[in-house]
């Protein structure tokens, strides 16, 4: 694992990712159906005492559900968000440390292919964003 990558996650790291996977699943899904079917449920039910759609009149009906999504909405954004971010983080020192590998191994298994080897080693590292490294060696 590189260097870099710190294994131990903050407390709101691990509560991200437990919400990211609570809303992730089935579940979470059919909750949020069940919240939209008993909000037009509301609305019939207030349609059949009032007789007519003058129930609808009343705004708090409709502030109630856009203020409950919009809530979730934006919360749920900035925990995903968090989520990804760090996964993304996560898959490029990956990335890095697969290329920074190989680059070794190309390097060291054919030292007499000389300068096609090299540009090889160059062009992968520079797909990937990796700096030349400076080995102990080089620096002398």
């Amino acid at each position: 694992m590189p260097s870099s990558v710190n294994p131990r996650l903050g407390i709101f790291d691990r509560f991200a990712d437990a919400t990211a996977n609570f809303v992730s699943r089935a579940p979470f899904f059919a909750a949020t159906v069940m919240l939209v079917i008993l909000w037009l449920i509301e609305g019939a039910i207030r349609i059949s005492i009032k007789g007519s759609f003058s129930a609808f009149a009343d705004n708090s009906y409709q502030l109630q559900i856009n203020t409950v999504t919009t809530v979730i909405t934006f919360l749920l954004v900035a925990l995903v968000q968090n989520t990804q971010s760090r996964a993304d983080e996560a898959s490029q020192e990956k990335l890095n440390a697969i290329a920074e590998a190989l680059g070794d191994l190309m390097t060291a298994m054919d030292a007499s292919a000389g300068a096609d080897l090299e540009e090889n080693v160059k062009e992968l590292r520079d797909a990937v964003g990796l700096e030349d490294v400076v080995s102990a060696d080089d620096a002398q």
